[in-house]
């Protein structure tokens, strides 16, 4: 841990964070990719690996256990915040604050953890890397993303080093006065894309959600059936036969339990909706296989609907390679940890767990929205890097020491150089390992299935 006052410890250079070389008795990658698989449904792991197959990017998103296992193994500072665990760069967007603002932050928190800093920034300055090599950016082109979104989060840390506790805890990000500064970078075919997308979200709520994912049935409102991404339980159940009376017999309590994690005037908010049906509802890339369902339910009539997401919440990749998680329940981790990083958080974001299931849950969509990075050029995508590295220094500066971090970091560029020297090696370990996945394929090692 840092020393108090801001007094940095020195035996970590800053140089030393900039290199990566594979440890010696690094692990087959495609072996530690599979060992995730006996914890996920089996049908759905096929699945995982399909969707990280689609580019060295998507790859990245799917490989955070990879590269913690590869952090651990290098030098590592000795400053610890409350990391988000996967910081890449899909992982930040727009949403909904309780106070109906649209605004930027991290909005991924199944790995949250504590540990060392730079293992959030090196994590984000790489999937810069990754992601401008698939845009087919040039080496110096992407040297200005590295090197903007790690100035991004030095910056930031300065400016919170010098704020008081209460000026920090406050700091939010305004998504409107972000996107006046990337339009200002973008053409005019970016400017129409990027203000239609805005006032989309503010459309994406449960009620857009049930539009597309729900139909009428007999004047009943039901979850569409489309396997293998969405399958009502109903039709789960009926398809393998499965005895549901312990599941059922335990859903009051732990029904009781997400209640409970809830602040007061939120339980009198939930209690005024009764439930309407479930279903399994596929998300992103790492996370494909862990059980992960959309729950609705209707307030005063059929036009008041709520969708809510249950994602389980399995151990941190990085517990295995720092401390034991401080919580039991790893869906509170998720909460916890979301609720420290971020400046606002989903009203019904709270916990439960069912059949030693642990599980989170939150509003399926509530004017969440990210960035087309493939819609940005690159003055707009630095700009959007830039963002991000803020945006993270502003969780960081909430759960660690924040003027030891800015005095480690500095106010020159040596850390923004360590961090693209980093970036480029470990942007060229994803994509030996992405080539190792695409030889297990091709051996007919894993088995992958596509979205249909």
């Amino acid at each position: 841990m840092a020393l108090p006052g801001g007094v940095v410890p020195t035996d970590t250079s800053i140089s030393d964070l900039g290199t990566y070389t594979p440890a010696p008795d690094r692990p087959d990658p495609v072996a530690l990719l599979e060992s995730q698989s006996a914890s996920r449904l089996p049908d759905l792991v096929p699945l995982r690996f399909g969707r990280m197959l689609a580019s060295p990017f998507t790859f990245y998103r799917g490989a955070a256990l990879l590269m913690a296992s590869d952090l651990a193994s290098g030098s590592r500072s000795p400053l610890q915040v409350h990391l988000c665990g996967d910081a890449h760069l899909s992982n930040f967007g727009a949403f909904a604050s309780p106070e109906r603002r649209l605004v930027f932050d991290i909005n991924d928190f199944d790995e949250t953890h504590p540990g060392p800093f730079e293992w959030d920034v090196k994590r984000l300055v790489t999937s810069m890397e990754v992601a401008g090599r698939y845009r087919g950016f040039t080496k110096k082109e992407r040297n200005q993303l590295l090197r903007a979104t790690s100035e991004g989060y030095r910056e930031a840390m300065q400016e919170l080093s010098s704020q008081g506790n209460l000026d920090v805890w406050y700091a939010s990000i305004d998504i409107d006065a972000v996107m006046q500064d990337l339009r200002s970078r973008m053409d005019k075919a970016g400017q129409k894309r990027t203000g239609r997308g805005l006032a989309k979200a503010r459309t994406r709520n449960s009620l857009q959600a049930a539009g597309k994912l729900t139909t009428v049935i007999d004047g009943v409102r039901r979850f569409i059936d489309d396997p293998p991404v969405i399958v009502r339980a109903a039709t789960l159940i009926a398809e393998t036969n499965v005895d549901v009376g312990p599941a059922i017999d335990a859903v009051p309590a732990a029904w009781q339990q997400y209640v409970d994690s809830l602040q007061p005037d939120r339980r009198h908010l939930l209690s005024e909706y009764t439930y309407v049906d479930l279903a399994r509802k596929v998300v992103g890339v790492g996370s494909v296989g862990t059980r992960a369902w959309v729950l609705l339910m209707q307030g005063r009539d059929a036009s008041d609907l709520l969708i809510l997401q249950l994602k389980e919440a399995q151990a941190s990749v990085l517990e295995g390679f720092t401390a034991p998680s401080a919580y039991a329940q790893q869906g509170e981790r998720v909460v916890q940890g979301q609720r420290l990083l971020q400046s606002a958080s989903d009203i019904f974001l709270g916990w439960t767990r069912l059949l030693n299931v642990d599980y989170y849950l939150r509003q399926l969509r509530d004017w969440k929205v990210s960035v087309d990075v493939d819609a940005l050029d690159l003055a707009a995508l630095a700009s959007y890097g830039k963002l991000c590295g803020a945006t993270l220094a502003k969780g960081h500066a909430r759960s660690g020491d924040r003027m030891a971090i800015a005095s480690y970091v500095g106010d020159g560029t040596s850390f923004d150089e360590a961090m693209k020297d980093f970036a480029r090696a470990y942007a060229d370990q994803n994509e030996n390992d992405y080539a190792a996945l695409q030889t297990a394929v091709g051996e007919g090692r894993v088995s992958v299935l596509t979205d249909v």
